[in-house]
């Protein structure tokens, strides 16, 4: 029950964890082990008198499984784009699977063995219990520590695919196992029983996040024009996801067995739909909340999660240190186990891969070395039983605090020693160091930069702002930062093509702002946002994996797995689009591209202007993609020409839709001009923005 005192400790670590953000960059230390850290000094000081309130707040498997755990693999699976995980699905799901089994029975062997040489008597099956709870690793830790050493994208999405569906077949492999251990019965039976409910867990799981997933989205669709309902139901959808998911499983039957599925593969799934078909129906500016909301959700989840864990150390059981050599032993085992896991069943990947999707070397060293442990865990040994036992136990622990124990140390062995040392590895391994792209790309933007900022010097001294000397003073300084990075530009720009890479790659930067931007006015629909995202998204992935082509404006097909199924639920059901909305849906479509390849090259030639006349490299590279982007724009507009002229009905109806999508957005613009100037009353602000809305949906009918 929640009390003064334990909402006190809540808050307090929530201040110190936000606190400790800054110190984990001075000291340059991963925050999770700070926090961490910090768990263990607040235990401690829960000791102290009018300090006891500290410890209040404890983990418990109902506060991880129903509150902290949907929080993070929401924000984790929501902004996965789902043809990157799909373009490397099998090594994904090679990883979740396979990958986890094998570590688990390679750790439970082990455990076995290692534990019988040194005088501990542990049943096979507790061992291998212990296996399946710590062969997941952790998505949050890990990916944390990635976003900061600036791993590769594709690695990281390896690793952030294998993470959250590890964790669902990590905690469906952990319950069959469990439940075996329970009932003390081990027949082949069993066995097969065992691998029947892991793949209906796993299958069933897809199923139901794809069910309540689609479902949320279909209301989101219907809310659109309020952003706080559409941004309260992406709020509902992963902790629903997970407790009905729990809840099936618990009460569903089917002939005289329980149906299982698994809570984490359904919100994994569920949010995945949400972050790459659902968000396309909310409005702009609650898609942009909805994505900083789970972001600073999950900080606070994360942060309370591993400020716990270090204090549950201070809990293990008193006869922990006389398990000091199996602890060591332990730790050892499941690193071996780890890279076993991890090297072999790679390599036979790569045997049997083209080129182009195997996994080099040196990711499968950070793959093998980066397998962090954290919340997913503590939340499976949390979910044992206290009156599991076993014929034949005397120890003065019981079964479920010696898994904690194990779990605990190696948690606290991957965070301090794994997840410290990653970043040398990565720079031993040159990992985070720029690609040719990224090193032009990023001198480019800074004389962008630069020269924006003398620009504004310029217009502050021309008003007066600032003295002649001060001026003068500041501008000869950023001339010379100017001129430095011009000559370190020079010098990677030995190679056209890469430079026409990289100008390339920014306007498809300023395309993707371009169409979120007319997907915020109205005047494009959901159906057709993700058309030219998804050709955006083509775009930029044909760069990095140098298969580009600078003319390439078209491409086949840009549906996702998810937009497949709901073209083939719309058929099922017979609503597919009538002939008017695909032709509607094909103006919109290259009228988008009109406007946006107009963007591009007003963009591009703000951008040009910053470069030096001498230094032709990068102005030939701009002349090319804007003569690009000019013919792009030039075949758009033929092809609404070529609508127009064969379907005119549909084209006056629609442009008159437009008008007054450009009016309406007009008059929002306007109304919010005035609010801010303070030139109408709250009152009368709302009644105006009513009554606007009230007319606009009138015109609609009309």
């Amino acid at each position: 029950m929640l009390t003064a005192e334990s909402a006190l400790a809540l808050f307090l670590m929530l201040a110190i964890s936000s606190v400790s953000l800054f110190f984990a960059k001075r000291i340059k230390l991963p925050h999770t082990v700070l926090l961490v850290g910090i768990g263990v000094v607040l235990a401690l000081l829960s000791s102290l008198p009018h300090l006891g309130f500290l410890d209040d707040l404890t983990l418990t498997p109902e506060l991880l499984f129903f509150i902290f755990l949907p929080t993070l693999i929401f924000e984790s699976a929501y902004n996965i784009h789902i043809k990157h995980l799909t373009s490397d699905a099998l090594i994904i799901s090679i990883l979740s699977v396979v990958s986890l089994i094998v570590s688990a029975l390679l750790i439970a062997f082990g455990l076995d063995i290692v534990l019988t040489l040194v005088g501990f008597d542990i049943p096979f099956i507790l061992s291998l219990t212990f296996g399946a709870i710590i062969s997941a690793t952790d998505p949050v830790a890990v990916l944390a520590l990635f976003k900061e050493y600036g791993a590769p994208r594709r690695l990281s999405l390896i690793f952030e695919g294998e993470s959250i569906f590890n964790d669902g077949t990590g905690v469906a492999l952990f319950l069959v196992i469990l439940a075996i251990a329970e009932t003390g019965v081990y027949e082949s039976s069993d066995i097969l029983h065992g691998a029947i409910s892991f793949t209906g867990m796993v299958f069933g799981g897809v199923i139901f996040g794809l069910i309540f997933g689609g479902f949320f989205a279909k209301l989101i669709g219907y809310t659109r024009s309020n952003e706080f309902a559409s941004i309260t139901l992406t709020m509902v959808l992963a902790h629903t996801t997970f407790i009905c998911a729990e809840l099936f499983s618990h009460h569903i039957t089917i002939f005289g067995e329980k149906f299982l599925i698994s809570s984490i593969i359904a919100t994994a799934t569920a949010s995945l739909l949400m972050g790459n078909y659902g968000k396309y129906k909310m409005p702009v500016h609650a898609a942009e909340f909805v994505e900083k909301y789970w972001s600073q959700f999950a900080f606070l989840a994360n942060s309370l999660i591993f400020i716990m864990i270090g204090m549950l150390a201070i809990t293990l059981p008193a006869e922990a240190p006389a398990l000091l050599i199996p602890i060591v032993a332990t730790i050892f085992i499941v690193a071996i186990a780890r890279a076993l896991s991890i090297y072999p069943v790679v390599g036979m990947f790569n045997f049997f891969s083209p080129e182009e999707k195997q996994i080099p070397r040196s990711w499968q060293h950070v793959l093998s070395w980066g397998s962090l442990r954290g919340a997913l865990a503590v939340t499976m040994v949390l979910m044992i039983p206290d009156s599991l036992t076993f014929a034949g136990w005397d120890y003065s622990f019981s079964p479920k605090e010696f898994v904690l124990t194990l779990t605990v140390s190696c948690v606290f062995a991957t965070l301090f020693i794994k997840a410290t040392t990653i970043g040398v590895l990565m720079n031993k391994l040159k990992l985070n160091t720029f690609t040719k792209i990224e090193e032009i790309n990023y001198r480019e933007m800074l004389i962008y930069i630069y020269n924006a900022t003398l620009r504004k010097l310029k217009e502050l001294h021309e008003k007066g702002y600032i003295s002649d000397t001060a001026y003068t003073t500041l501008a000869s300084e950023q001339h010379v930062t100017i001129r430095k990075v011009f000559d370190e530009l020079k010098a990677h720009t030995s190679d056209p093509r890469v430079l026409e890479k990289v100008i390339r790659l920014y306007a498809i930067g300023i395309e993707r702002r371009s169409i979120t931007k007319l997907f915020g006015t109205h005047e494009v629909n959901e159906r057709v946002i993700r058309r030219v995202v998804a050709k955006l998204e083509y775009q930029s992935d044909a760069i990095e994996q140098n298969m580009y082509d600078a003319r390439t404006h078209e491409h086949g097909a840009s549906q996702d797995v998810f937009e497949y199924l709901a073209d083939l639920l719309r058929k099922v059901t017979g609503r597919s689009l009538t002939q008017e909305e695909r032709i509607s849906d094909d103006y919109l479509y290259y009228r988008s591209l009109a406007i946006i390849s107009r963007k591009v090259i007003k963009e591009l030639n703000k951008l040009n202007a910053c470069f030096e006349e001498s230094f032709e490299a990068p102005h030939t590279a701009v002349h090319e993609i804007t003569s690009v982007y000019t013919l792009f724009r030039e075949g758009s507009q033929k092809k609404m020409e070529e609508i127009r002229s064969t379907n005119p009905k549909v084209f006056d109806a629609l442009d008159a839709s437009l008008a007054r999508c450009a009016l309406h957005t007009n008059e929002e613009q306007i109304l919010e001009h005035l609010k801010e100037r303070a030139m109408v009353t709250p009152k009368v602000s709302i009644s105006l923005a009513e009554y606007l809305e009230a007319q606009d949906k009138f015109n609609e009918t009309v």
